[in-house]
This record gives C-alpha cells, sequence and structure tokens, in this order.
C-alpha cells in the first residue's frame, strides 16, 4: 500500500474530480450519493481534505479542487483506468467485472508497478466500458456525435460507444441482456411507459430509462466494424 495520504481521501478527491469531469457542481450531496456515506461523514472528509490542501470549499457549498488535489485525484483516475485495461486486456476479464476489481486494486498499486502499466498500455486508450481516465460531460459526447439510448431512434442500428461504470449491478444487467461496449443495438419501440423494446446480437429485451440513459451510442455504420 502507498504512503502520505489514506485510501478514504484518494475515493474522494477521485469522485470530485469525476463528477466535475461529468459536468455537475459537486456539493456534500453530490459526494454523499456518489460514494454512499452519510451527510455527516462526507462533512468530516471534507474538512479534513480542506485541513490539509486538498480542497476549496466555496461560500455556497461548491467544492472544488486544489492543485495538489487534482493531480493526486488524477494518478488515482488513471491508475483505477490502467488496472481496468490489465485486467481485461492483459488477463481476459469480463468487462462487466473489472470496475469492481480495480476498484480495490487502485490504492494497492505501486509507482514502480504503475510505470510499468503506462508504458505497457499508455494513458490515451479507453477502459473496457469505452471510457477515457475521466469521463466526459453530456456536451462533449454530444459534440463527438454520441447520445444515450434512451434518446436514441426507433428501427436505427446504434454502436454501443460507452457506458457508465459505477454500478457493478447495471453492467451486470447490460451485459444479461446483450448490450456491451462496441456492440449493436437497434431499438424496435419506444413504449409508453419510458421502457424500450431492443435488440442486439443476444436477441431481444425491454429496458427502462434509467438504463438506457447510463448507455452511450452513435448511429451504426453498415459494413463498419464497430463503427
Amino acid at each position: 500500500m502507498k504512503t502520505g495520504i489514506s485510501v478514504s481521501k484518494e475515493d474522494y478527491l477521485k469522485a470530485v474530480l469525476e463528477a466535475e469531469s461529468e459536468g455537475q457542481t459537486v456539493i456534500s450531496a453530490t459526494l454523499a450519493h456518489w460514494l454512499g456515506v452519510s451527510p455527516p461523514a462526507v462533512s468530516m472528509a471534507i474538512r479534513r481534505l480542506k485541513r490539509d490542501g486538498y480542497v476549496d470549499v466555496k461560500p455556497d457549498g461548491v467544492v472544488r479542487l486544489t492543485p495538489q488535489g487534482r493531480q493526486t485525484a488524477y494518478r488515482t483516475a488513471l491508475r483505477h483506468h490502467l488496472i481496468e485495461r490489465m485486467l481485461s486486456e492483459m488477463f481476459g476479464m469480463p468487462w462487466y467485472e473489472v470496475h469492481n476489481e480495480a476498484e480495490r486494486l487502485e490504492h494497492a498499486v505501486s509507482p514502480a508497478f504503475e510505470a510499468r502499466l503506462l508504458e505497457k498500455l499508455g494513458e490515451q486508450g479507453t477502459c473496457p466500458h469505452g471510457n477515457a481516465v475521466l469521463p466526459e460531460s453530456p456536451a462533449k459526447r454530444s459534440k463527438r456525435g454520441l447520445h444515450t439510448l434512451a434518446e436514441g431512434e426507433e428501427k436505427i442500428d446504434y454502436t454501443v460507444a460507452s457506458l457508465y461504470e459505477r454500478d457493478p449491478r447495471l453492467l451486470r444487467f447490460l451485459h444479461e441482456n446483450g448490450i456491451a461496449p462496441g456492440g449493436a443495438v437497434r431499438i424496435l419501440k419506444k413504449n409508453y411507459d419510458q421502457t424500450l423494446a431492443i435488440e442486439t446480437p443476444s436477441g431481444s429485451a425491454t429496458i427502462g430509462a434509467p438504463a438506457a440513459e447510463k448507455v452511450w451510442v452513435k448511429p451504426r455504420v453498415p459494413g463498419r466494424k464497430g463503427s
């Protein structure tokens, strides 16, 4: 285990950085929901992070990373990214299982091993869920021609570009219904109750809006693999 900063602090800092990257305004309630902890625990953690120079807290309660906090958070996010890719690309672990494993291992990787992973895998690739080191905001995804499956149109073929990866149950649900990064999906019907009847290489299925909103897709170009 590395020394110098606790696992809990790394988790909080990474959560702030990722939430900011997704375009969210980070307040205590954001972190409580994000990390699944109580509001009092978040308040105590933020006080400690502020004391140690990792975050600033504005008068309106918005939490911002200091340069030191941002650097620490990014290194944790990068280790997570590299470990996910290692587990998938080098060890063949299924994409819907690697996130939780990486959550555990990201705090135990030594600087030397991290450097080897970075040399082997590089920093610019995408993880098994189709995401870069940091998640993108909806606006940035839209500029790249992506939108959520929930926003898709009937009778259109799509390629899954990326998935929300922080909910293990969601990832397994998507896998069980044939949705996978880089895979094909077609919306057969958008139902009145906001569920979607879809078709994937695994067959037909029905998913609700909360799941469909966590799947980013792009129109599929016939004859082009992974497009």
